[in-house]
């Protein structure tokens, strides 16, 4: 068990430090690293996931590269396009409602999106429950003029999703409304989105995202947790054993770190990323490993979470 703590490049969830664990097993490498604000329980999800990774593996691909998207971050304009033109990426996921700035940011930046992209280019918004029903469908009739493809989490609860569903045109994905197994049937059941946006880690992992992805009968997109590769490779097996991949995924976020802790990294060439597991790196991983204090608060953390998953006792040690 090794914890590490990488730098972020620009400011992202409110955080500038990407800290988690990565646990070895027979079948490889797992990630750990649930978010601060996320508790035992939640953490134990987590925690499924990165024994998956370390101790079974994955399903077999139906596919062998998977198209990703660009994210762009609460940035400037000039900032954002240069994040499109960089990435190679013909979809970008545009950060917006970000606190402390106002709608003509979110305009300007989508603008610049946009406008990098050209027309063929698709954007998707991600608001992260950032507004209120009228507001939300206020602003997704002023972006949709940069001819959104959808619009992700605009509102924190199913009632508002379902309710800015409604009253506007463009499709909405639900991100933080699934969380949980049992999610994508209320979702369903709610009529309150259009696009599932499913996440490894938080849903326990490869098997069981595909178990949530087959009861939720929607349009699945693959997003990341801001993981090292080690965590991206997780995702990257669920896009690839997934029935249908209609929508590019958000794996591309390597981009938000200053490092990695592998050999060869994840990053898309063209706008995909081939579905293969790097090895990690000790070089690298030595750089961003964290002992001491830190060290300690993460092996705390995965001692609750075990308790949570397996009903153990017990501090975990290294």
């Amino acid at each position: 068990m090794r914890v590490y703590s990488i730098p972020m490049r620009t400011r992202f969830r409110g955080i500038t430090t990407r800290e988690g664990m990565l646990l070895h097993g027979p079948a490889g490498w797992g990630e750990f690293s649930p978010f601060a604000e996320y508790g035992p329980a939640e953490s134990a999800r987590w925690l499924a996931a990165a024994r998956e990774a370390a101790e079974e593996g994955w399903p077999a691909p139906v596919r062998d590269r998977i198209p990703v998207n660009v994210t762009v971050p609460a940035v400037g304009p000039v900032r954002a396009r240069e994040l499109v033109e960089e990435s190679g990426c013909r979809t970008a996921k545009v950060k917006v409602a970000e606190p402390g700035q106002g709608e003509a940011d979110d305009l300007a930046r989508v603008e610049a999106v946009r406008d990098a992209l050209g027309p063929a280019g698709r954007i998707r918004v991600d608001v992260n429950g950032g507004w209120d029903p009228d507001r939300a469908v206020r602003m997704i009739r002023l972006l949709d003029r940069f001819d959104l493809e959808y619009v992700e989490q605009p509102c924190a609860t199913l009632e508002e999703l379902a309710l800015v569903r409604r009253r506007v045109d463009v499709p909405v994905a639900a991100d933080e409304s699934i969380r949980r197994a049992e999610d994508p049937l209320r979702v369903r059941a709610a009529e309150a989105a259009d696009v599932a946006v499913l996440k490894v880690q938080p849903l326990g992992g490869v098997r069981a995202a595909l178990r949530v992805a087959e009861a939720c009968g929607l349009p699945v997109v693959v997003s990341s947790a801001v993981e090292t590769s080690v965590g991206l490779a997780a995702g990257l097996a669920l896009a690839a054993a997934l029935p249908a991949l209609p929508y590019a995924c958000g794996l591309a976020t390597l981009s938000l770190l200053e490092g990695d802790v592998v050999t060869d990294p994840l990053r898309p060439v063209a706008g995909e990323i081939p579905v293969r597991r790097p090895e990690v790196d000790e070089a690298a991983l030595r750089r961003y490993e964290v002992d001491g204090a830190g060290g300690a608060g993460w092996r705390d953390r995965l001692a609750a979470a075990r308790v949570e998953l397996d009903g153990v006792p017990g501090r975990v040690v290294s």
